[in-house]
């Protein structure tokens, strides 16, 4: 038998290469994007739960972005397109709302606490922030404390909250290193940067670089509260399920594995 000519075995490689790139075209176009826009302290247990859910969905390609809820929420009314927005407080899903995005299917997800941290190897002691253990008496001259930007930052508007009811504002102020966000407030203190920080638990707990020295009360600071809810007029179906999944006992289970509390719940 004769060998094939040379022109018909490259017309043969073409076809070959342009049936796989077209399946892989249509593969691409087949997977549903839905676009989560979600606060930074969320990163760890979402891309856990992203894993997991495009693992039995796979023809949904969820894209998560992650920053202080105040970026993230900004970004979103200037038009980002996203599906989802899960934020770390009210005010910035409220403030959503009052700029006149449409948001549907709104609910309260999850609850965190406030923890104060210092760099693992600190040889500070462990104690709950309170009237009768000033932090300020934990900082040397040109000492820091880490904190998410007050003026915007959810976690560091509980912790101004928080200093403000202990009476403490005042004199830590001046002396806050203000971070964009939660996670790079951890960042300051991993590095020894900053000898103590605020964060929430969930981030504590995320870091082998950190101790947890003790809690805030938590009625020093109104309840730490994660509302999700769906973004846009017309949400597709792909976003919808993955925001009724992310609310059910699967996704629970992967929260609470982070450190995260369901709301409505009496855990500790």
């Amino acid at each position: 038998m004769s060998e094939p000519a040379p022109s018909a075995c490259k017309r043969t490689l073409l076809g070959v290469a342009f049936t796989a790139a077209t399946l892989l075209a249509t593969t691409a176009q087949a997977a549903q994007q839905v676009h989560v826009y979600a606060a930074a302290s969320l990163t760890d247990a979402m891309n856990a739960l992203v894993s997991r859910y495009e693992k039995t969905h796979e023809d949904v390609d969820i894209v998560p972005v992650y920053a202080s809820s105040s970026t993230v929420a900004r970004q979103i009314a200037n038009g980002a397109p996203a599906d989802l927005y899960f934020s770390a407080n009210e005010k910035w899903m409220n403030w959503l709302d009052e700029q006149g995005v449409a948001l549907s299917e709104r609910a309260d997800l999850l609850n965190n606490r406030l923890a104060l941290i210092a760099p693992k190897d600190s040889s500070i002691d462990s104690f709950t922030p309170d009237a009768d253990h000033p932090l300020a008496a934990r900082l040397d001259d040109g000492d820091r404390l880490a904190v998410g930007d007050p003026d915007h930052v959810p976690a560091g508007i509980y912790a101004g909250q928080s200093l403000r009811s202990l009476g403490e504002w005042e004199a830590l102020a001046p002396r806050l290193a203000r971070a964009n966000d939660v996670r790079a407030a951890l960042a300051l203190v991993e590095r020894g940067e900053a000898p103590l920080g605020i964060v929430y638990s969930t981030d504590a707990e995320a870091s082998d670089d950190v101790k947890t020295l003790g809690y805030f009360p938590a009625d020093s600071h109104k309840p730490i509260t994660y509302p999700v809810a769906l973004v846009g007029e017309h949400p597709d179906d792909a976003a919808r399920a993955f925001r009724q999944w992310l609310a059910g006992s699967e996704a629970a289970g992967v929260f609470r594995r982070f450190g995260f509390q369901p709301a409505g719940t009496d855990d500790s």
